[in-house]
């Protein structure tokens, strides 16, 4: 039997939820982050089908659909596609403001990897700049591997 709650006054209570939690990378993601980890190499997919490069790597072809079995060495070079430039404080941007973030194309890739670049100013930066990626020396295995790109 329902209820009615028409005159029932609403409450909210405005928070902040902070969940911590782990998840797996999977077996694509595992050995991309661990090849940034211990050889500081970098490493794509390859689809069988369209030829086309992934980085990170994917499974499957996002235009094909099919496995991506065959991986790929790329450079740590390449080509700042877009950028934007953070001014704020947050968690989820380490590093001083203003923190320029971009995609970066990487020599023999057809996709972008999206990451911070250093070693610019945000009224010197320029799509089209090369970049080289510049890894840190503690290395955890994740996408923080790579520090930083810088321009070449």
């Amino acid at each position: 039997m329902a209820t009615d709650l028409k005159d029932q006054e609403l409450l909210v209570y405005e928070s902040r939820i902070k969940v911590p939690y782990t998840w797996s990378v999977g077996e694509v993601g595992s050995r991309f982050l661990t090849e940034l980890k211990e050889n500081k190499k970098i490493w794509g997919t390859k689809c069988p089908i369209c030829e086309a490069v992934f980085v990170p790597p994917k499974k499957t072809c996002t235009f094909c659909f099919v496995a991506c079995h065959e991986w790929v060495e790329l450079k740590d070079e390449g080509v700042l596609q877009t950028y934007t430039v953070v001014r704020y404080d947050s968690d989820l941007i380490p590093g001083k403001k203003p923190q320029i973030i971009g995609i970066v194309l990487l020599d023999g890739a057809d996709t972008g990897i999206a990451h911070m670049i250093d070693g610019v100013s945000p009224d010197q930066v320029k799509v089209g700049m090369r970049l080289k990626a510049v890894f840190n020396d503690k290395r955890t295995g994740q996408i923080l591997d790579i520090k930083h790109f810088k321009p070449i």
